[in-house]
């Protein structure tokens, strides 16, 4: 993969899941998605915290937050729209991939971890369309894209851990490409 194509998929990202945030109706920020441990309100808050993280250490500042603390406010779509213009501006910063990027994972270099983000918004964007009824507005090219570099990751399975990815689940048959994703990341799609 080029760093072209490691910018690419990320900006897509942003922008699949930057579609399903406008549609997400105001009285459902509370109810559950497949990331279990989390509601709606709560995947977009880690995702817009992560996006400003990896802006900052993209850019070499400081986040101004902690991961988890508050970052949407009371307007969850206007902190997404925020998040992801520092976002997109970072990761086309010129010489962004030769960066290392310091995460809760550990030091990385710039190729890896724009690869762990492209996961991280595409997958929450999903696991976002999935609670909110919205899989029609997914990029499911995207997600197929995303499931092909996964599988053919050697050693996936180190990241079958409570709290980030579960055992692998049995998609339902001619399930779309989304589904298919967040199955092999272990979460159920009904």
């Amino acid at each position: 993969m080029t760093n072209t194509d490691a910018v690419r998929r990320v900006e897509r990202a942003i922008d699949a899941t930057g579609l399903v945030v406008t549609g997400v109706a105001e009285g459902q920020w509370a109810i559950p998605t497949p990331c279990t441990q989390w509601d709606a309100r709560a995947v977009l808050n880690h995702t817009v915290g992560g996006m400003h993280i990896f802006a900052a250490e993209l850019n070499g500042t400081d986040p101004g937050a902690e991961h988890e603390s508050d970052w949407l406010g009371v307007d969850p779509k206007g902190a997404y729209a925020e998040a992801a213009e520092a976002d997109r501006a970072a990761w086309n910063r010129p010489g962004a991939l030769d960066t290392t990027v310091h995460i809760s994972l550990g030091a990385l270099p710039g190729p890896m971890a724009a690869l762990i983000h492209f996961t991280e918004v595409c997958v929450h964007g999903v696991d976002l369309a999935v609670a909110t009824g919205q899989q029609a507005v997914v990029d499911e090219e995207l997600c197929a894209e995303l499931l092909s570099v996964m599988r053919g990751m050697g050693g996936f399975d180190a990241y079958r851990v409570p709290g980030v990815f579960g055992p692998e689940v049995r998609p339902a048959p001619g399930a779309a490409p989304h589904a298919r994703l967040l199955a092999y990341l272990g979460r159920t799609v009904a």
